[in-house]
């Protein structure tokens, strides 16, 4: 049976707008609703994090629309994509507005919604995994883990201007014995955990940098806040990469399923061997 018609997944209206979290990397953690509007979408609105792996499966003929944001690369505007989602829609094609992660999740989803609710636009939003939970676990890194944390702080590691927010409770954050979780903090990492130092916060607690998260080109950064600047300067972690400093970082030690699996034979990978 048809997966729409199986799941009873909503129809794909003309003249409307679906925003869509294509999840961390991993084509399999496409949600059932994502594909349906892959496979439905006459224009695909796509940013730099969505994998080729993923584009493969729009529906074909489907209009393609790069508006990606890259640091130091010309970049669309954020004002220039929403008119981009409104024309298209008004001109009476299903357009799908894709987005690495969760667009709810620093991702802009809210503003894009809010553009199309002004101006008078049919839309939904398709949540998806997002890098902060789904990337973590395939490091084999849980968000919470009983006796270690009760909270996690997910924290964007840049602004719009490019730097660290300036509004921050670095000392809360310190005191916290949770999970902080770091988007799009790489490059202000050093300035971070030099913050976090100074606000109290101990140089021994763990730290994991999960680079290209979910893709078989996955790596895992382990260090400390003491430690991680120079750790990070050695080694040069590709980006994108989401970042954990707390305690359930040195679960990674223990729990790295996802180099256990890659290192299986293909025939062990099917049977679930090596998990």
């Amino acid at each position: 049976m048809e997966l729409s018609k199986a799941l009873k997944l909503p129809s794909f209206e003309p003249g409307s707008v679906w925003i869509a979290g294509a999840g961390p990397g991993d084509p399999g953690l496409l949600t059932a609703l994502a594909l349906h509007g892959l496979a439905a979408a006459d224009v695909l609105v796509y940013d730099a994090l969505v994998s080729p792996e993923i584009l493969q499966l729009a529906r074909h003929g489907a209009r393609r629309i790069h508006v990606g944001k890259r640091r130091g690369q010309a970049s669309a505007r954020q004002s220039d994509i929403e008119e981009v989602l409104v024309s298209w829609a008004r001109a009476g094609y299903r357009v799908l507005r894709l987005k690495g992660g969760d667009p709810f999740v620093f991702g802009r989803g809210g503003e894009e919604a809010l553009a199309l609710r002004a101006a008078g636009i049919a839309y939904r939003i398709v949540p998806g995994v997002t890098a902060g939970i789904g990337g973590l676990a395939y490091a084999g890194i849980p968000v919470t883990q009983r006796g270690l944390n009760n909270a996690v702080t997910f924290v964007t590691g840049h602004g719009s201007d490019g730097v660290l927010p300036d509004d921050l409770d670095w000392p809360a954050l310190a005191r916290s014995r949770g999970a902080v979780v770091l988007y799009m903090g790489l490059r202000t990492l050093p300035e971070i955990a030099t913050r976090l130092l100074a606000a109290g916060a101990a140089p021994g607690t763990p730290v994991a940098v999960v680079s290209e998260a979910t893709t078989a080109r996955q790596q895992v950064l382990r260090s400390t806040l003491g430690d991680c600047t120079l750790a990070v300067a050695r080694t040069n972690p590709k980006a994108p990469a989401i970042i954990v400093i707390g305690q359930v970082a040195a679960l990674h030690d223990v729990l790295d399923w996802h180099r256990i699996d890659l290192a299986a034979a293909p025939d062990e990978r099917r049977s679930g061997i090596g998990r």
